[in-house]
């Protein structure tokens, strides 16, 4: 392994804004986010997928008096989202390394506000159906892990992805679709507000090949 990765996670194990495995906090802050982890009682919102934590630190930023919760599996991608969290002085955001299928084990039932799903990968081979972020198997983690009321965002470039998740929540009892646009950065009303006050670095890239944007606001039941 090259030496600055293990530098990374070497400051990773130093880190008290990042929850992986090996820190005696792994798995054992389910339902006591809020107050053994951030302090307070506010609301918690998760990114599953955060890779570099781009979204996460950004909607921190915008949100004094929220929790934010970036997870991903890559180590490398975890440190650079609490180094830019760490060099805006950022006390409400932290970072969590675990597989998405094990959301159950590191949260607990309502726990959640809102679930952000940012550019995650589209599978789009059917055989891969099971692992989309948006299979009913996660969404029914999602409704687990929601309060009342709660949301989940899915923001994509794939179009396919977007069609499929619509899909899947026409035949989901319950399930409400609150806004949805196959053109986020086209679209004027305040709907989208928030889905467009943040942009990532690869999303930035798509926009300027022209590739459109979709976005999903929806609530479970």
């Amino acid at each position: 392994m090259p030496r600055i990765k293990l530098q990374r996670f070497a400051l990773n194990a130093a880190r008290p804004d990042i929850v992986e495995p090996g820190k005696p906090t792994y798995q054992q802050l389910a339902g006591r986010w809020r107050a053994d982890f951030f302090h307070n009682d506010h609301p918690l919102v998760l990114e599953v997928g955060c890779g570099k934590g781009e979204y996460t630190v950004g909607l921190a930023q915008r949100h004094p008096a929220q929790n934010f919760l970036g997870l991903d599996i890559k180590g490398e991608r975890i440190w650079r989202g609490s180094t830019r969290a760490e060099a805006l002085g950022l006390g409400n955001v932290g970072f969590v390394r675990m597989m998405a299928h094990a959301l159950d084990l590191h949260f607990a039932g309502r726990e959640l506000s809102e679930i952000w799903l940012t550019f995650p990968d589209p599978r789009p081979r059917d055989r891969d159906i099971k692992r989309r972020l948006t299979s009913p198997r996660f969404l029914n983690l999602y409704a687990q892990l929601l309060a009342p009321g709660g949301l989940v965002h899915l923001k994509t470039d794939s179009a396919a992805l977007h069609a499929y998740t619509l899909e899947t929540l026409a035949g989901r009892s319950g399930a409400e679709v609150l806004a949805a646009t196959q053109d986020l950065y086209a679209e004027t009303s305040a709907d989208f507000e928030a889905a467009q006050a943040i942009q990532t670095h690869f999303e930035g890239k798509y926009r300027a090949l022209g590739v459109p944007i979709t976005y999903l606001r929806f609530r479970l039941s």
